[in-house]
């Protein structure tokens, strides 16, 4: 199978700064299968409340993605180190939050908090009274009030 890694962010707008990292990265990519998305958010999308749904990135603009991607697992460690690079040169200039599934789970319970803004108080509370034993935690989890996994 392939060796995956991948990092996101949403962004408000893509200025100068942005296409300087993505010139930077783009010309060390390390393997001929890694890449970067970038998906405008348009449309319904921002015609939703923030507090409507789970997702409350509904001024984001655009939604994007860094993949390291390769068959050999020699490469794993260069495609995860680039991913984190890049994303260390665009993470200052994201809204903070990203898709959660562009997250990996060595990202931290901090970064899932930040991906659902002020809804993850609310999430937690579903959270715990449907899941209090947290049986749903394979991904980038939304832990019950009570969890310590």
């Amino acid at each position: 199978g392939h060796q995956w890694y991948w990092r996101g962010d949403f962004f408000n707008d893509l200025n100068e700064d942005i296409s300087a990292q993505h010139l930077k990265f783009g010309s060390v990519i390390p393997t001929p299968l890694s890449q970067m998305h970038l998906y405008p958010i348009t449309g319904a999308a921002a015609s939703v409340g923030a507090e409507d749904t789970a997702w409350a990135y509904r001024n984001a603009k655009y939604s994007g993605v860094i993949v390291g991607v390769d068959p050999d697992p020699a490469n794993a460690g260069k495609i995860t180190q680039w991913c984190k690079d890049y994303w260390e040169g665009l993470h200052p200039h994201s809204s903070g939050g990203a898709y959660s599934n562009f997250m990996m789970n060595d990202e931290g319970q901090e970064r899932v908090k930040a991906s659902y803004r002020h809804n993850y108080a609310r999430l937690q509370k579903i959270k715990s009274k449907y899941d209090a034993g947290n049986l749903f935690k394979v991904n980038q989890n939304i832990k019950p009030e009570t969890a310590t996994a």
